[in-house]
C-alpha cells in the first residue's frame, strides 16, 4: 500500500481568473477524487468566495488584489510576478489541467504563464478553455484568440469550447445562467478526463495511457453524451455515443483526429458489449489509423439505465477562429465581465 501511495500520480486542476476559479469551485462541489483543486486570481475578493484545496492571489504588487481590469497584459504580468509561487504550487504534479475563460484579463494573460511553469516542472499539461460569446464583443474575442496563440505553445493538449456552440444546447437562457452552464461543462470535461485515472473500472486507464494520448497532441475537442432509456442496452449505448459525437462542442473536423480518449460510465447493469459499441462507433468517425484508449466504469450513484460518454479527440487540425457578431448592432459592444 505504501508503494501505491508513493507511485500515485499527482493531478492538479488550476482555475485561472474568474471563469476558471468558478469551474474549480464547481469541481469542489461535485467532489473530484484524487485531484488537487487550485484557484489563482488577481481578484482577491472573488477568490475568497471560491472553494478549493489551495488559493493563490497572483500579482499582488501589480494589482493590489483588485483584478486585471479585463486586460490580458495585466494578467500576464501578474502571473510573471508570481511565477515562482505558481511553480512551487505545482511542485510534484504529474498532470496539470488549466481551465479558464479566454478573453478576459487574468485567465487569458496568466494561463500561458501557468502552463509554462507546469511544463517546467515536467507535468503533462492540458488546457480546457472557453471562447467568449459573440455578445461579449469583438475586443474580447480578439483578446481570446491572441491568448490561445500563446497558450498552445506551452500545452501538450489544448481543448477549446466555444460558448456560442455550447449555448445552442440550451438556447434562450439569461446571460448569468449561460455562464453557469459553461462552468458546468468545463467542470464535467475536466472531471471526466481525470477520473479515467483516479477511479478504477471495468476497463482501467493508467497515467501512461493518458500521457500517450495527450502528450504533445496539439489541438483537441471534447464531446459529452448521456442517455437514460428504459429500452435495449444497444439503444442506450447508441444514444449516448451519438449525442457525444454529434455534440456542438466538437467544433472541428473530427475525421482528422489521430488520437482518442473515451470514458464510458454506467450503472451496474452496463455491459462490456455496450462500452465496446461506444468505442467502435467513435472509431468510425475519426482517422482510421488513430490511437484509441478507452476506459469503462460502473458508478453506483448513476441513475438506473443511464450511461455517460466522454470523448476527447486530439491531434485535430486547429480551426480558424474569428469573431462573428450575431447581429450587426452587437459588433463593437463590450461587456465588463469578470476576467
Amino acid at each position: 500500500m505504501k508503494f501505491l501511495e508513493e507511485t500515485k500520480q499527482k493531478i492538479y486542476v488550476i482555475g485561472a481568473g474568474g471563469s476558471g476559479t468558478n469551474t474549480v469551485d464547481r469541481l469542489f462541489e461535485l467532489g473530484t477524487e484524487g485531484v488537487q483543486l487550485v484557484g489563482m486570481n488577481t481578484d482577491a475578493k472573488h477568490l475568497l468566495r471560491v472553494r478549493s484545496n489551495k488559493k493563490l492571489i497572483i500579482g499582488k504588487k501589480l494589482t493590489g488584489g483588485r483584478g486585471a481590469g479585463s486586460n490580458p497584459q495585466i494578467g500576464e504580468e501578474a502571473a510573471k510576478e508570481s511565477a515562482t509561487e505558481i511553480k512551487d504550487a505545482l511542485a510534484g504534479a504529474s498532470l496539470v489541467f488549466i481551465t479558464c475563460g479566454m478573453g478576459g484579463g487574468t485567465g487569458t494573460g496568466s494561463a500561458p504563464v501557468i502552463a509554462e511553469q507546469a511544463k517546467a516542472n515536467g507535468a503533462l499539461t492540458v488546457a480546457v478553455v472557453t471562447l467568449p460569446f459573440a455578445s461579449e464583443g469583438k475586443v474580447r474575442m480578439e483578446n481570446a484568440l491572441a491568448g490561445l496563440e500563446k497558450l498552445k505553445k506551452h500545452t501538450d493538449t489544448l481543448i477549446v469550447i466555444k460558448n456560442d456552440r455550447l449555448l445552442s444546447l440550451v438556447p434562450d437562457l439569461p446571460l448569468n445562467t449561460a455562464f453557469k452552464v459553461c462552468d458546468e461543462v468545463l467542470a464535467s470535461s475536466v472531471k471526466g478526463i481525470a477520473e479515467l485515472v483516479t477511479k478504477s473500472g471495468l476497463v482501467n486507464v493508467d497515467f501512461a495511457d493518458l500521457r500517450t494520448i495527450l502528450m504533445e497532441a496539439g489541438f483537441g475537442v471534447i464531446g459529452l453524451g448521456e442517455a437514460s432509456i428504459d429500452a435495449k442496452h444497444e439503444d442506450r449505448a447508441r444514444v449516448a455515443v451519438e449525442t457525444a459525437l454529434n455534440s456542438p462542442l466538437l467544433d472541428a473536423d473530427v475525421s482528422s483526429s489521430t488520437r482518442a480518449l473515451i470514458n464510458v460510465v454506467g450503472g451496474d447493469d452496463m455491459t462490456l458489449k455496450e462500452a465496446e459499441y461506444v468505442v467502435s462507433e467513435t472509431a468510425k468517425r475519426i482517422n482510421p489509423n488513430a490511437h484509441i484508449i478507452w476506459g469503462a466504469r460502473i458508478e453506483e450513484n448513476i441513475k438506473k439505465s443511464s450511461m455517460r460518454v466522454l470523448v476527447v479527440l486530439a491531434g485535430v487540425k486547429f480551426p480558424k477562429y474569428e469573431f462573428v457578431p450575431k447581429t450587426p448592432e452587437l459588433e463593437g459592444l463590450e461587456l465588463d465581465l469578470i476576467g
